[in-house]
């Protein structure tokens, strides 16, 4: 299967234990597979270099099906191939110094300090639109009343 970065395989740009579990199809088309080509070189390849080791892709492309299936947002980037959820799992940097890597060196449209505590995001949502269109949104969701919401960080 072809890759979509140096270090990002269709496979992990796909992968969904849900889409598994339910049987669901999660195959982006060429303009999605392109967006997730877009961010993959914007975005994760150089926070990658400054990590200087892997990252965790939590989800990447979501299509239509697993979306609903997961109760995710009908305007998801990640159902376009536009957004990425990424977390330090291999102990190479920590969610919060990765969000303000990005956040003061990269070019993005939206990232999210997804929960976790005031100290460290439990991971991070970040996309990225098309260049010039991009918005540098910084966002902190939380839980209130059993509903996710976001603040404006």
């Amino acid at each position: 299967m072809e890759k979509i970065s140096k270090h990002v395989s269709y496979k992990e740009g796909v992968y969904s234990i849900t889409a598994l579990r339910l049987g669901l199809k999660n195959d982006p088309s060429d303009a999605h597979l392109q967006n997730m080509k877009l961010i993959a070189e914007k975005v994760f390849e150089p926070l990658r270099m400054h990590v200087g080791g892997p990252i965790k892709i939590n989800s990447f492309y979501r299509g239509p099906e697993l979306n609903a299936a997961i109760g995710g947002s009908a305007k998801s980037q990640h159902c376009h191939g536009q957004a990425m959820d990424i977390d330090d799992t291999f102990g190479h940097m920590k969610n919060w110094e990765m969000y303000h890597f990005i956040k003061k060196n990269l070019e993005f449209d939206q990232m999210i300090w997804e929960f976790g505590d005031n100290d460290n995001p439990a991971w991070i949502h970040v996309s990225y639109a098309n260049p010039g269109e991009n918005r540098k949104r910084c966002l902190k969701a939380y839980r209130e009343n059993d509903k996710t919401k976001y603040m404006v960080i």
